[in-house]
């Protein structure tokens, strides 16, 4: 990323809902360059523009950053969402623990439930690679033998797993939830594998 753009990043992070002036102030370049730049970034989806009412007359546009674009920057979000989940396994029963887990997995699924109606079983699975990529994770399937092999190349819970693998159940109740059938972990990065897979039966359409 250009060191212009990466300023503009810099600077909506200190300074959320600026303007293109304020922008083109902050970074030492002329406001022309700076909607150039906003363009790209918007068009990467960092940054969003949003009309602002300030007093009188037509609504200004100002600029922040996107969930994407918060996280170009480091944080501390891993250190504490482990601490948290330490506290919780200290203070509460581990099936209470799990029965939250699940919770959270259930949920999610039936945000998508109107979604996934009607759907073959392939073109569910093609449903969960789509929305666990939202979810941060790189997801690839293949029918093989009989079942369907899901993989998980790429884990955003990973770091977390490490020190709480129940965080695991999570992605696992969730594609069974959304396909409708148990999925059976039969390999996990945690334990060494390449990646984590799960398998569900190969049913009719």
């Amino acid at each position: 990323m250009s060191a212009t753009r990466d300023k503009i990043l810099q600077t909506l992070l200190r300074k959320p809902r600026s303007t293109i002036n304020e922008l083109a102030e902050a970074v030492g370049i002329n406001p022309i360059s700076v909607r150039h730049h906003l363009t790209n970034l918007q068009m990467e989806g960092l940054v969003q523009g949003q009309e602002e009412r300030h007093g009188v007359g037509r609504p200004r546009l100002i600029y922040i950053l996107t969930e994407d674009g918060m996280e170009k920057f480091p944080t501390r979000y891993l250190r504490l969402t482990t601490r948290l989940l330490a506290q919780m396994k200290e203070s509460m029963p581990a099936p209470v623990v799990s029965k939250l887990f699940n919770q959270i997995a259930e949920d999610l699924a039936s945000e998508y439930a109107e979604q996934m109606k009607g759907l073959s079983m392939e073109e569910r699975l093609d449903f969960v690679k789509e929305m666990l990529a939202q979810e941060g994770f790189t997801v690839e399937w293949e029918k093989k033998d009989g079942l369907y092999q899901i993989h998980e190349i790429s884990c955003p819970y990973y770091q977390i797993g490490v020190a709480h693998p129940e965080v695991c159940t999570v992605d696992q109740t969730l594609i069974s939830k959304m396909l409708a059938l148990p999925a059976s972990k039969v390999q996990c990065i945690l334990d060494g594998g390449a990646h984590c897979t799960y398998v569900v039966q190969a049913g009719k359409n």
